[in-house]
């Protein structure tokens, strides 16, 4: 997979460092990134690829938008559907947010504006945000009627604890850049506008290292957060053994000793 590749009418995938850093753009400008459900299938559809592809090293998610990442759901096609028409809409909503939370490489979302409601969900379920000062973010669903579906529950509580993100769900309230970055809602703060720049800036810095040492890392890493320490050294073990002896390893090591870019082989 080479080149822009785009995913329907609303997701496109542009590569960056070779290839090995993929920014996966969310481009529907006209409804702030409302996830549709055309749109949660372009999603889904582009984190595959994307998972897939070995030569991919971070992903980058980010907007066209100039004021928002991610409204979250559409909820103007939400108005129109029966009982019948949600419940078959919920697994291909689901896709959308478990595509990029599965991703098996480190991801990176680049957050400005608006991040709210399903569309925080998508920066939650990447690895590390980075977001400028215009960021706004939240979990407003229960000033709906709902309850944050795309994984907000869960991933909320494993950033800034149980108590915190209780209050911030409860109260759906909006939270500034500033206050986003003292709770941990978000990991670095950037220059207004220059989100994308620098979550580019960071996943090149992840790319340069071993494929295998980083997919590797980030499964140890999910895999393990929430165990008791025996078992999760006992995933961390695993997942050493399964770079040990790679060919990675081999180049690492050797690139290190003589002082050298490593070219690492991926395997």
């Amino acid at each position: 997979m080479g080149g822009d590749e785009r995913f329907g009418e609303f997701v496109l995938v542009r590569r960056h460092e070779g290839g090995h850093v993929a920014e996966l753009v969310m481009d529907r400008p006209a409804a702030m990134n409302a996830v549709s459900s055309e749109m949660a299938r372009s999603l889904a559809g582009a984190c595959a690829a994307l998972a897939a592809d070995r030569d991919v090293r971070a992903v980058v998610l980010t907007s066209t938008h100039e004021r928002a990442f991610c409204v979250g759901a559409d909820l103007k096609e939400r108005n129109s559907f029966t009982d019948a028409d949600l419940l078959r809409q919920r697994p291909v909503s689901r896709g959308a947010y478990s595509g990029v939370l599965e991703l098996p490489v480190p991801a990176v979302a680049a957050v400005h504006g608006y991040a709210l409601g399903g569309g925080f969900e998508l920066a939650l379920s990447c690895d590390v945000i980075v977001a400028d000062g215009t960021a706004v973010v939240g979990l407003p669903e229960v000033s709906v009627g709902v309850i944050p579906g795309g994984g907000g529950t869960q991933l909320l509580p494993r950033r800034v604890g149980a108590a915190r993100a209780a209050e911030l769900i409860f109260t759906a309230r909006r939270v500034a850049a500033p206050e986003a970055r003292a709770l941990g809602l978000i990991d670095v703060l950037a220059e207004d506008g220059r989100d994308r720049e620098e979550a580019l800036e960071l996943a090149a810095r992840i790319a340069a290292n071993s494929p295998v040492g980083l997919r590797a890392a980030k499964r140890a890493l999910r895999l393990g957060h929430g165990l008791d320490m025996k078992t999760g050294l006992e995933v961390e073990d695993a997942a050493w053994r399964a770079v040990a002896f790679s060919g990675d390893r081999v180049e690492g090591v050797a690139a290190f000793a003589e002082k050298r870019k490593p070219d690492w082989p991926g395997e």
